[in-house]
């Protein structure tokens, strides 16, 4: 039986596959579910256009943590909510022991080739350095 899972969750599409394939899970009331999210730091180099407002750390956050209990409400069992700061695969698995998770549930963006070595593929640095088991979700292809 799954104890502990985390489910590490940004603002793209595949977040609702995520959601759904904890239904599939068949989930008791014994489970216990973390929801996080990971900010990565902001990058000094990156070009913010000066032309337009660009949102504050702190409505990102809100942003987030709103999206994060929205979902919370919808699950069938205990659960809490973990935003931090800092690189979003080292966060989820410090979390993981934190939390002595038995399950990382995670979204890929399926970015291959030149992409994938420039951008870096964050569920696969989980899956090579986890504690635990982690089940990758696909997004819609």
């Amino acid at each position: 039986m799954l104890k502990t899972i985390l489910v590490a969750l940004d603002s793209s599409k595949p977040t609702y596959r995520l959601i759904e394939t904890l239904d599939n899970l068949q989930i008791t009331s014994a489970t216990k579910i973390i929801l996080c999210h990971v900010m990565p730091p902001q990058d000094p180099d990156m070009d913010i256009p000066v032309d337009r407002p660009h949102p504050s750390e702190e409505f990102l956050y809100q942003e987030t943590e709103q999206q994060l209990h929205l979902y919370q409400s919808k699950l069938p069992c205990s659960s809490e909510i973990q935003i931090v700061n800092g690189d979003p695969a080292a966060e989820i698995i410090r979390l993981a022991h934190i939390h002595h998770a038995d399950l990382i549930v995670i979204g890929t963006r399926g970015l291959t080739g030149v992409k994938r070595i420039l951008q870096g593929s964050v569920s696969s640095q989980v899956v090579a350095d986890a504690p635990c088991s982690v089940l990758v979700v696909k997004g819609d292809e």
